[in-house]
């Protein structure tokens, strides 16, 4: 009577009328088909048809008809404590029904995902619970109840065995009681955690720590998801009823998944905490740009298996569904090529680094500075102050001229003079040139040409050819402008006239006048002078005071 009772409390009060009554009232016992097997388990055992021998009829070989009865009940009280609930209209009526036509078995599960050990089995031209499920019952059932299913209604009086709204007076005292030691241990390991959690998260060789409003997120959402755990392990001694157990089940595995990705999310955000702080001492600016798109990347990944497994728990067919998706991708791949052009660009990019954040690049005309590099394409920066948006798929298939990456930067100008200047003078000018570039400190040293190199149509050019040794425009203009200072320095130190293209009429001279020919001092000694004087004054002005 007490088990009756029980099964009373979590029948399915409506299972009858989901379906419809035989003609007769009662469900015949023929088990010709999956449908008719777990119909006759589930009926006969239903307050108002209770009859438990003949829905131990669907149990495969066993011959102890009060153990039969036993395993039957025991089955139920496993659907139930899991929240399982049985929809008949989608049990297959097929008395050849086969769930893997690759194993030629006629066999059916009823929850593939929860529960695979439970399954039907054809022998002969009957549908059974297979020889399998029958040995896994004892097992099953003390899995979902380790304390036994009637530990709570033994320790209450006969009162808690009123029903009050469709639920006895125990089920209410129980549900009261899991709530309050939720509670309490929700307070208690809330702060147990937040320690613990601290010193796991704590990279020892850092000397920054991640915030305590980040540790309490992690300990507190942990001890959240612990307590649900702990609510779903006793929730099943109650045998509510099958739609309030399914509901609070299916709403605690939901809750969990979303508990787990939330927990995967912050230490995330610890990972990328370290990580951003060990990027700021690197040179690589690229790396910087990374960990925003790496930072989505794992975001959008915790997600979707968070959808996943949240499908799973409402008993969406996933298999059915990826295969709609990889039919509906190949359509959505195939409208959406530049798209993915575009991704496989930036992973190109991110993967051959040939150019990071800062650097100065030209390519297809667009000359400037790299602000960006995101999934779908890169923002520069012009000269002119504008923003260029080049789609990554582009800009991986383009001649990339980075000068940022360069070493040295080239400075390659013509120094022109006067014809008249004379042979000697411009050895010297030469000369000085080179000290010049050996005297600079930002000068590439090993290598540079300075050579009278043309003689064009109005003047003599001088070829200056040299590298700077600097790693930005701005400090790479400051040493031109010293250079060239010192170059017209120099210049003026020995007398060089600079040439320009003009048309000029020479008279050499007038009757009772001097010539108009200049006259040029190239004593060896004047001009040694002139050069060490010139050479002193600019290397005091270059390098500074000592």
């Amino acid at each position: 009577m007490l088990t009756k009772k029980l099964l009373a409390v979590s029948a399915l009060l409506c299972l009858s009328f989901l379906y419809g009554k035989g003609q007769s009232g009662e469900v015949p016992v023929t088990l010709e088909t999956p449908h008719n097997t777990v119909w006759v388990h589930l009926y006969y055992l239903q307050p108002e048809t209770y009859q438990p021998e003949v829905a131990a009829r669907t149990l495969y070989g066993v011959q102890d008809s009060a153990q039969a009865v036993r395993l039957a009940i025991q089955l139920k009280q496993v659907l139930d404590g899991k929240g399982l609930k049985v929809i008949l209209n989608k049990l297959p009526r097929n008395p050849d029904y086969q769930e893997d036509s690759t194993t030629n078995r006629n066999i059916y599960t009823l929850f593939p995902q929860e529960l695979p050990e439970v399954y039907l089995e054809k022998t002969g031209a009957r549908w059974y619970y297979s020889e399998e499920t029958v040995q896994l019952i004892p097992e099953l059932h003390k899995d979902v109840y380790p304390f036994g299913a009637d530990l709570l209604l033994n320790l209450l009086p006969k009162f808690g065995q009123q029903e009050v709204l469709g639920m006895a007076v125990w089920q209410y005292i129980g549900l009261l009681a899991i709530l309050a030691m939720a509670i309490l241990v929700h307070l208690a390991l809330s702060r147990l955690l937040r320690p613990l959690v601290r010193r796991f998260i704590r990279y020892r060789r850092h000397a920054q720590l991640v915030s305590p409003e980040l540790v309490w997120k992690i300990a507190r959402t942990a001890s959240v998801y612990i307590v649900l755990r702990l609510i779903k392990a006793f929730l099943p001694i109650l045998q509510l009823p099958i739609e309030s157990a399914s509901f609070a089940i299916m709403t605690i595995r939901i809750l969990s998944v979303l508990l787990v990705v939330y927990i995967l999310l912050r230490i995330l955000d610890v990972f990328l905490f370290y990580a951003d702080s060990f990027t700021r001492r690197t040179e690589s600016k690229m790396d910087d740009q990374l960990l925003p798109v790496l930072k989505r990347g794992v975001q959008f990944f915790f997600l979707a298996g968070g959808v996943i497994q949240i499908l799973r728990v409402l008993q969406v067919d996933i298999t059915t569904m990826i295969a709609g998706i990889s039919i509906g991708g190949l359509a959505l791949a195939l409208a959406a090529q530049d798209t993915l052009k575009n991704l496989f660009g930036s992973m190109t990019i991110f993967l051959d680094k040939p150019f990071q954040i800062g650097d100065w690049i030209n390519f297809s005309g667009v000359d400037g500075t790299v602000e960006e590099v995101g999934f779908r394409s890169t923002r520069v920066r012009t000269f002119a102050n504008s923003l260029v948006y080049v789609p990554n798929g582009k800009l991986a298939d383009m001649v990339v001229n980075n000068y940022g990456l360069r070493a040295y930067r080239r400075f390659n100008t013509k120094i022109s003079i006067t014809y008249d200047t004379p042979t000697v003078l411009i050895d010297k000018f030469t000369k000085g040139l080179r000290e010049i570039v050996a005297t600079h400190p930002h000068t590439r040293k090993d290598y540079y040409e300075i050579h009278l190199n043309e003689m064009s149509s109005s003047s003599l050019d001088i070829l200056f050819y040299i590298f700077f040794e600097v790693p930005s425009w701005t400090e790479e203009l400051s040493a031109r402008h010293e250079v060239l200072l010192g170059i017209l320095d120099l210049a003026n130190s020995l007398g060089i006239r600079f040439a320009f293209p003009t048309q000029t009429m020479h008279i050499e001279e007038f009757p009772g006048t001097m010539a108009t020919t200049p006259h040029y001092q190239t004593e060896p000694e004047a001009m040694d002078k002139r050069l060490e004087d010139f050479l002193a004054g600019y290397k005091a002005r270059v390098n500074g005071p000592d």
